[in-house]
């Protein structure tokens, strides 16, 4: 799988121009171009059916690869701030006891402001240091599952988070997108989540 670009919406502090961000944001972009279908060939190849594969399995093999380098999946933050936020994809502990974490897009547009929405709280209540949020390109999204969330459908919205008065910390958001497209691969298992193909 490729990444098309990096869309920095703070990247304030110490932290952010740190060795250890840049190994965590490395540890992110490999998982990524590790994800391949069909499994084995090295290449991230869509069928390109219209709304005809799913999201689930791809994030699974992106989780997988992250946990390879000690990253936990999974992880429910506690915040001072009275909401209660689901878990995060993944986390990885930092060395000053904060967590990075990483939020896979596998629902629709209002999956991801909730996803950049947590993100924002935890750098808030100082428990997250940074997060990125991965999403699918304009042009992938519709060979996926009906209506998930994507990059330029998010874009918009960007200043709400650009604005966030934080002194220190890391919010972006990467876009990714298939190798190729090909008839002869076969579409991407959905799986089900409640009532939701994905």
């Amino acid at each position: 799988m490729k990444i098309i670009k990096i869309k920095f919406l703070l990247k304030k502090g110490p932290f952010s121009a740190s060795s250890e961000f840049e190994n965590i944001l490395d540890e992110i972009t490999k998982a990524i171009s590790a994800v391949t279908h069909p499994e084995g060939s090295g290449q991230f190849i869509l069928n390109p059916t219209k709304k005809g594969s799913g999201v689930l399995p791809i994030k699974k093999n992106f989780i997988r690869s992250l946990i390879g380098s000690d990253w936990r999946p999974e992880h429910r933050m506690s915040i001072a701030s009275r909401i209660k936020p689901g878990p995060i994809d993944a986390v990885k502990k930092l060395s000053d006891g904060r967590y990075f974490s990483v939020e896979w897009e596998t629902g629709n547009i209002s999956s991801s402001h909730r996803a950049l929405n947590k993100m924002a709280v935890g750098l808030l209540d100082g428990v997250l240091a940074g997060g990125i949020l991965v999403l699918p390109s304009r042009d992938m999204y519709q060979y996926l599952t009906d209506r998930v969330g994507n990059f330029a459908e998010i874009e918009p919205y960007f200043p709400v988070w650009k604005n966030l008065r934080i002194q220190e910390g890391v919010l972006a958001v990467i876009e990714i997108e298939h190798d190729a497209l090909s008839t002869d691969v076969p579409t991407i298992k959905k799986g089900t989540d409640g009532r939701a193909l994905r």
